[in-house]
């Protein structure tokens, strides 16, 4: 019995340790599970702690704007914008896509003072420009990652966003909102704000397709009503349009009325308005009951034709860059940090806000283009565009001619007929350059970084890429040695080839010479790399280089825009010339020594034959250059020079098919040739037919063996040695000096190559 019952006790006993370890187990899960909410609960208010921190730190930092500046800018409508040739004439206005008339006070129906307050912001009769509690709930939603909420801002900050700050979503730009409005209230009253905010805010599209601002001509593009007698379903539509402008417009692109569906966005937020409208207590519930199942649909007028102003290459090209110059005004001006700038919703805020501002900030937009000059070349494009053709379809082309002491843009053309075909061939197609590469990449910088002389010898034996396959020149496998001018004056590809490994060997920084000039290179292991393969770059971007070259070494960045003035005459961006050396004199003077070559030899183009023909005396300007072609013919460039200016020249086809095998040969030299003696007529100075090119006093000059490109000397071949002399010529280096004689004389080669060069050598 008493072990029984002892038995018993202990099994109680068991049970009862089992159910409290459960219990205790359970308990502490709950435990830790309530503590990581705690914590996570405190990183978020630590996080929120810090932002708030960090947000007053930069409210403390933004100077209070005076009243005549804010109040100006809060005020100031749409002003008309113009481009400019260099010489001040008309390019075109700006078009601003936009339509506002602005309206005073008392010409705005009541209707729609009351919509915009209700829904927008309930309390802007009694706030100071900023609600405490709505800057914390933005604030907040901002940490947590959700961005920041449209009931974060009064009337007050959205106008500043829409006139002054722009809408990026950085602490900075929101800590000169809140002083901006703080300020602004200060400055002006009430029924000025919201007059303004009801001029200035977007609404979409009007029955024509066109984008449309302010609230009178919402009214009548949608309407076809004045401001001052909208209804209050009317009212409460137009109300609900600055939160989605376009979304829900009622109107699409073309000016026809919208699908069912897609409407049905626009009339859900009418319905929206209507009831903050009665939450608010401007309407009773019986007039909220009648608005509300009035059919607003009824009311939009019918769709009509907007006028059209067609541009071309010139006007685009010109706002593009006059857009990035604005860019990165507007970035200086608000201290934006490259941080801030690697958020996406940041960038294409600026992005917008710059096109913004020169559409509607009544700016002149002084551009670098010769009118004469460009119009001459958009002339000679129709006139004698037909020359590229040859029998493979409609060649284009692309043209860009830049002044070298400047970098400036004098003119371009962007294709035959913008009309036909917009693709902007001078400045937004990137096709490979083919062998006109080769001064740039990699002579220039072998010559730059003394491994080799203007008479260099290279070898041009038959040789493959590392994938066996054959390094061709056409449909040649290669010949024997050459020198460097010969590999220039044909563009022969394995010299080139060889010329490039030697960079490669010898650790050369080959990235930071071609970056410095834009050049956008994905990887610079590419073999073929010293013909063209793997670079993709704008004639714009090749003039560029070519521009340096003729310049003595110096890279002057191109440039279209020279000047940004203000509607008030103040200049707020000049071009400033900003040089970087990318060869040294000496290597410059030598490699355009060399590129008279490619031009008057006639062996890879017949430009200088052809302007001969043309006009001897444009002929005689000294001309240097390169031609360049790729495989398959599917691209030929031309790149010419005087010391004066530079033009780029490519044609090819946008689908990248091939053109006939001599169309570079022929046919763009026969169109490059008009061309410039189409820009001659226009303007007899430009080519600066006088001025030549000479070799820089720091240039080397040395006496060698033509054979060798080395000095006369002593060499072991086959365990005798040999005393080699010959004819001589001058060599040029800009640094070091060709070596003495030795057996591996040339640039690339293999052994077997070697024995071949010498055994020619010595029999002569």
């Amino acid at each position: 019995m008493f072990n029984g019952k002892k038995t018993k006790q202990k099994k109680k006993k068991l049970d009862y340790s089992i159910t409290d370890i459960g219990s205790i187990f359970l308990r502490t899960i709950k435990l830790l599970v309530d503590f990581g909410y705690v914590i996570v609960l405190l990183f978020v208010m630590l996080g929120a702690g810090m932002a708030f921190g960090y947000l007053a730190s930069q409210v403390d930092s933004v100077k209070v704007p005076d009243k005549e500046s804010l109040v100006s800018q809060v005020s100031s409508l749409t002003r008309i914008s113009e481009l400019t040739y260099a010489d001040g004439s008309t390019i075109a206005s700006i078009d601003s896509d936009l339509l506002r008339t602005p309206v005073g006070y008392d010409a705005i129906s009541d209707n729609v003072k009351h919509a915009i307050i209700a829904t927008e912001d309930e309390n802007f009769e009694a706030h100071n420009g900023v609600v405490p509690k709505a800057v914390f709930r933005a604030t907040l939603a901002s940490v947590l990652g959700f961005g920041e909420s449209s009931g974060g801002s009064t009337l007050t900050q959205q106008l500043l966003k829409q006139q002054v700050l722009g809408d990026d979503p950085t602490f900075k730009r929101k800590s000169k909102e809140i002083i901006y409005a703080l300020a602004l209230e200060r400055y002006m009253g009430k029924e000025e704000i919201l007059t303004d905010y009801l001029n200035v805010s977007p609404f979409g599209r009007n029955n024509k397709g066109q984008n449309i601002a302010g609230i009178e001509e919402a009214a009548r593009g949608i309407f076809g009503v004045s401001a001052k007698d909208l209804t209050v379903p009317q009212a409460a539509f137009l109300a609900g349009l600055p939160q989605s402008p376009i979304v829900y417009s009622p109107y699409m692109s073309d000016g026809q009325l919208k699908s069912e569906e897609d409407m049905s966005y626009g009339l859900a937020r009418q319905q929206d308005v209507l009831y903050n409208m009665h939450r608010s207590g401007y309407l009773t519930a019986d007039e909220y009951q009648e608005y509300k199942s009035y059919n607003i649909a009824a009311d939009f007028i019918p769709t009509q034709s907007a006028s059209t102003v067609n541009h071309d290459f010139l006007y685009y090209t010109v706002l593009s860059a006059a857009q990035e110059v604005m860019f990165d005004y507007l970035v200086e001006l608000d201290q934006v940090s490259a941080q801030d700038l690697k958020n996406d919703a940041t960038k294409e805020a600026y992005e917008a806000r710059a096109l913004q501002e020169l559409q509607q900030g009544g700016y002149k937009i002084k551009s670098t283009i010769n009118k004469t000059i460009y119009d001459a070349m958009q002339m000679a494009a129709a006139q004698y565009g037909g020359l590229l053709d040859d029998g493979t379809g409609t060649v284009q082309m692309g043209n860009v001619l830049t002044d070298n002491a400047t970098g400036a843009v004098i003119g371009f053309i962007g294709g035959r007929d913008y009309s036909i075909n917009q693709n902007n061939h001078a400045f937004d197609t990137k096709r490979s350059p083919g062998s006109s590469i080769k001064p740039i990449l990699p002579y220039g910088i072998a010559i730059d970084q003394g491994l080799m002389g203007s008479a260099s010898v290279l070898s041009n034996y038959p040789t493959t890429f590392s994938s066996g396959e054959k390094i061709m020149h056409a449909s040649d496998v290669g010949t024997t040695m050459i020198d460097l001018k010969e590999a220039l004056n044909v563009s022969w590809n394995i010299p080139a080839f060889w010329t490039y490994q030697m960079l490669l060997n010898q650790g050369v920084d080959v990235k930071d010479y071609m970056t410095k000039m834009n050049y956008d290179i994905d990887s610079y292991h590419i073999e073929s790399l010293p013909l063209g393969g793997g670079i993709d770059v704008s004639v714009a971007t090749q003039t560029n280089a070519y521009q340096m070259l003729a310049n003595n070494g110096e890279f002057e960045e191109q440039y279209m825009i020279e000047t940004i003035t203000a509607s008030d005459g103040t200049v707020i961006y000049q071009h400033e010339s900003n040089p970087v050396r990318i060869f040294s004199k000496a290597t410059a003077t030598i490699m355009q020594d060399l590129l008279r070559g490619p031009i008057s030899s006639g062996k890879t183009t017949t430009f200088k034959s052809r302007l001969v023909a043309l006009n001897p005396t444009l002929a005689n300007a000294d001309w240097i250059g390169k031609t360049g072609t790729t495989n398959s013919t599917s691209d030929v460039w031309l790149m010419v020079a005087t010391p004066k200016v530079t033009l780029g020249a490519w044609a090819g086809h946008d689908d990248n098919r091939s053109m006939q095998a001599l169309t570079g040969y022929n046919n763009n030299a026969n169109y490059v040739a008009h061309l410039v003696n189409a820009i001659n007529q226009a303007d007899g100075n430009l080519f600066g037919v006088g001025e030549r090119f000479s070799l820089d006093s720091s240039v080397i000059q040395s006496t060698v063996l033509k054979s060798t490109g080395l000095r006369a000397g002593v060499v072991t071949v086959n365990g005798r040695s040999i005393t080699v002399g010959g004819a001589t010529t001058t060599s040029n280096w800009a640094l070091n000096g060709p070596g003495t004689m030795t057996y591996r004389f040339a640039i690339g080669g293999t052994d077997s190559d070697y024995v071949k060069a010498w055994a020619a050598l010595t029999k002569k």
